[in-house]
């Protein structure tokens, strides 16, 4: 079993996360819009409609785990994984994987094991999750600055709950894209078609979202009342 060393403490692999609540949003962009923004990974945007890709928007409420509680925030899109020739449609995104671009947390220790055992592109930013409502909202805000202030409302139950097979995790920091394994147990899967509402600020990553053609409607908004998951060590591809 593999062992990190983060400020001073020791870090065992895998890292459990035993008790977190999942909020995320999943937008049509164009595909070459996507492709340009993550062009810097090597990894290809999924082109699920002709023409569109993914963009997900997701926030989280760390409340147990080997890397403490803490709150993170993040922009991903859905990527075709490296060896996968074939499209990947809305249907079938079991072959797709998602590329972790931006990874905002608001706890120092997550962010530097974030950075060093798997390469996320973590930063320290202000999280203020609203999650006890029957509404879910997440205010964003960098250097002063909005980025962003996201508002769901969780929809109908989703059978099937419990353990699941997610998709591929990527990331690329300092030259270096990763692949990361990890596996997810849920309960209260809540989902629904649109459902959610954005408003960007004045922050570089809100004009990125907004040349995306954000604030639009999303495809699918899920919510996930109680998550756990593992994460293993990244692997360099």
């Amino acid at each position: 079993m593999s062992s990190h060393l983060i400020q001073g403490r020791t870090v065992s692999m895998p890292v459990q996360v035993r008790d977190a609540t999942v909020c995320s949003v999943m937008y049509p962009v164009r595909a070459d819009a996507a492709r340009a923004v993550i062009a810097y990974s090597g990894l290809d945007a999924a082109e699920v409609f002709p023409g569109k890709a993914i963009c997900v928007l997701v926030f989280v409420d760390y409340r147990e785990g080997d890397l403490d509680a803490y709150h993170e925030f993040g922009v991903a899109f859905l990527v075709r994984p490296p060896g996968v020739t074939q499209s990947v449609g809305l249907g079938d995104l079991r072959r797709a994987g998602v590329f972790i671009h931006w990874l905002p947390v608001n706890q120092g220790f997550t962010l530097e094991a974030g950075r060093r055992i798997w390469g996320f592109p973590k930063e320290l930013a202000d999280i203020d999750l609203r999650l006890d409502s029957p509404y879910k909202r997440c205010v964003l805000r960098k250097d002063g600055r909005l980025v962003l202030d996201l508002l769901l409302k969780p929809g109908m139950p989703a059978p099937g709950a419990g353990a699941l097979v997610p998709l591929d995790a990527f990331t690329h920091r300092e030259g270096v894209t990763r692949r990361v394994p990890w596996s997810v147990e849920t309960h209260g899967v809540r989902v629904r078609p649109g459902g959610a509402l954005i408003r960007l600020g004045n922050h570089p990553i809100a004009k990125e979202l907004s040349e995306l053609g954000l604030p639009k409607r999303p495809i699918l908004t899920t919510t996930v009342a109680r998550a756990a998951m593992t994460f293993g060590d990244a692997a360099a591809i």
